[in-house]
């Protein structure tokens, strides 16, 4: 599948070549297609290449479809194994069932160029009218089959390596990489604006194979480990506010996070599903925070799952969304939240222990009191308090409620207990 390591990947091996100045360079392709942007880096990366290039649809059995077809028709040298085909290069719709832009032309249009606008919408139009533009160039540009071109973008058309040989789309068909050096050998091609002669006499191929930089962009493209990265970037750092210090969570949070956001940028994501989850991510934060009993929690997995769902704006499957993924994720963000509540619900049928509010409930000792009011000795200090009928001093009482800095208090027996019940209150 071409997509940003495949580009990143072909682009320095051009690079590498190009440093090294070998002969010719030769792109081993298998591919059902992949993203417009990593195909185009690959294709200008061809195109500037002092090197010439032989793009080689390998072994049997394999394809270049969609984005390969393109990349076949910008090389120097295009080369297919037997039992492989190429074409069906036509865009597919962002996000849509993958059908054709356009409706396969009018067979009374003998030059398949209609100068009726594709069927759907006017942006769709516009897509398969760019890529018609975009491999006609390129056709052109090689020498090769620019009507069966066409056909490929706007009908789906594809060829056999047979086909494509008669029809002028590729140069050579080769069994295997000695037979496609003995086919390529003597050829002249125009690369990086000079005429050059391949020579393959006493020639090895070396192959150049993806470095840890490829390797980890391959990985975390794969848009199910992005989401999954960004996931724990935000518990990490979640855990680490809400236990300042611990160092190891908001580290690696912040770590996955950029990891995250990085991978994204190199996607095609729909700016919609990012906003959703970013707003799930926050209403499931809040949870945490101000623990609503449940319902910033859910909003924020419902707002999640929908996210996930529109995220990536492609219908090529290996760039989209797992649902599986989706669905452990959510799970996972939907546990928390019941854990949150949870704790809520303990905390706050939980009875006070700390503040001014404390104090409600206590008992104290009756120090001196006259007309309704006095002083008492609760938690090792010495209160106001007002209260009803007489006390005596060293009298139990128990704190009814605080006002200011005065207790409103009653005696003890009037909460349930008799002074005779609890002796040790009496020596306190």
């Amino acid at each position: 599948m071409i997509g940003p390591a495949t580009a990143d990947y072909v682009t320095r091996g051009l690079t590498r070549a190009a440093e090294d100045r070998a002969p010719f360079v030769v792109i081993e392709m298998n591919t059902p297609g992949g993203l417009d942007a990593s195909m185009r880096k690959i294709i200008q990366a061809i195109l500037r290449s002092p090197a010439p290039v032989v793009a080689y649809v390998s072994p049997s059995g394999g394809r270049a479809a969609s984005a390969g077809a393109f990349i076949l028709y910008a090389s120097h040298i295009a080369a297919m194994a037997p039992g492989t085909n190429v074409g069906a290069a036509t865009p597919v719709q962002l996000g849509g069932s993958g059908s054709p832009f356009a409706s396969p032309p009018d067979k009374t249009d003998p030059d398949k160029r209609s100068s009726t606008p594709p069927s759907g919408r006017a942006s769709e139009a516009k897509a398969v009218n760019d890529a018609i533009a975009y491999i006609r160039s390129l056709a052109e540009l090689r020498g090769r089959n620019v009507d069966w071109a066409e056909a490929a973008v706007r009908n789906a058309a594809s060829l056999s390596a047979q086909a494509a040989l008669e029809q002028k789309v590729i140069d050579v068909i080769a069994r295997d990489r000695t037979e496609l050096l003995a086919q390529v050998n003597g050829r002249s091609v125009t690369a990086g604006g000079v005429a050059i002669t391949i020579a393959t006499h006493d020639l090895t191929l070396v192959d150049l194979d993806p470095n840890w930089r490829t390797r980890l962009l391959a990985a975390i493209t794969d848009p199910n480990i992005a989401l999954i990265l960004m996931m724990v970037g935000i518990y990490g750092l979640l855990f680490e506010f809400m236990n300042p210090g611990a160092l190891y969570p908001g580290t690696i949070g912040a770590i996955c996070l950029l990891t995250g956001l990085y991978a994204l940028t190199a996607l095609p994501v729909n700016y919609a599903g990012v906003g959703l989850i970013l707003l799930g991510l926050g209403l499931m934060t809040a949870e945490a925070f101000a623990p609503s009993f449940g319902i910033l929690g859910i909003g924020g997995t419902v707002a999640f799952v929908l996210g996930a769902a529109i995220m990536i704006d492609t219908d090529i499957p290996q760039f989209q969304i797992s649902w599986p993924v989706v669905g452990i994720v959510a799970l996972a963000s939907l546990g928390l939240t019941i854990v949150f509540m949870r704790l809520a619900l303990k905390a706050h049928r939980r009875k006070v222990v700390t503040g001014r509010e404390e104090l409600v409930g206590s008992t104290g000792t009756v120090l001196d009191w006259k007309d309704g009011k006095g002083h008492i000795f609760v938690h090792s200090e010495r209160w106001q308090a007002q209260g009803v009928g007489t006390m005596n001093a060293g009298a139990t009482v128990r704190v009814t409620a605080l006002k200011g800095l005065v207790l409103r208090i009653e005696p003890y027996e009037h909460a349930g207990l008799d002074e005779s019940a609890a002796p040790h209150l009496k020596e306190t």
